[in-house]
């Protein structure tokens, strides 16, 4: 067994078991609260989706499970309490975070992008994976001595992506993965995700405001307004709901 796959054995989770959970959990800014006792869970294998309007919530949820943010309540993943650890060591713990906006560095290569991503790493087999998502991301590949920030939205977004995947994470996170981009680049991006998950069983949480595609590859997903959970479901219930369809599918 290489070193790689001994550290996957030890990361393992079996089919369905509790990866992230957040009980009664508060975030602010300063003097300013922006949730209000949220509990979500992800379980493995799962995408999990997390809907509601610009400023509800969302992001801060992510910055809170990240270390962030000033954060309250309880935060564990795989049952072992991260709440107010810094989020060096959040990913050392095998959680990767795309945030909102890309957050690609500008001046590195396509290739060097990816290796910072695995920076939490020490097994010989980060060349080997730097080449597994040139093959799923085909334009990377063609682009990898490009400087990320000459890179097109969509681009960027599947750099981020696959630089946090780099990190062979137990978790992945991802802030908004639609913003900014054009629907047909977001139709792709999304069929990306839904291809990862499948070949990779990738457990993911995931922030957005395109609920139709958000939930089209969702198993679960969650409702927050001004800071609270409003609502929870299956992808289809949730699809079905009547105030989830009018607020954000459009119908």
């Amino acid at each position: 067994m290489t070193d790689a796959q001994t550290t996957e054995a030890e990361g393992s989770t079996e089919p369905g078991r509790l990866v992230l959970q957040l009980t009664g959990v508060h975030a602010a800014y300063g003097m300013v609260r922006v949730l209000h006792g949220i509990d979500l869970e992800v379980r493995d294998g799962e995408v999990v989706v997390v809907l509601g309007a610009n400023g509800a919530g969302k992001t801060t949820t992510m910055r809170a499970i990240c270390g962030m943010v000033d954060t309250s309540g309880s935060i564990q993943l795989h049952g072992s309490e991260i709440t107010g650890k810094k989020s060096a060591d959040v990913a050392r713990l095998g959680v990767a975070h795309v945030p909102q906006g890309r957050g690609t560095f500008a001046d590195l290569s396509v290739e060097e992008n990816l290796q910072v991503g695995a920076f939490v790493r020490k097994d010989k087999e980060i060349r080997s994976d730097i080449d597994r998502w040139f093959d799923v991301f085909p334009v990377l590949g063609e682009r990898r001595q490009q400087q990320a920030g000459t890179l097109s939205g969509g681009e960027q977004q599947m750099l981020a992506v696959a630089r946090a995947l780099m990190g062979r994470p137990r978790l992945l996170l991802l802030d908004e993965p639609s913003l900014g981009l054009a629907p047909m680049i977001v139709q792709s991006v999304f069929r990306n995700l839904q291809s990862i998950r499948e070949e990779f069983g990738t457990t993911m949480l995931v922030v957005e405001q395109n609920a139709n595609l958000a939930l089209g590859i969702a198993d679960r997903g969650y409702v927050i307004e001004a800071g609270r959970i409003v609502l929870s479901g299956t992808a289809a219930e949730l699809s079905s709901d009547d105030a989830v369809r009018a607020a954000y599918l459009g119908y």
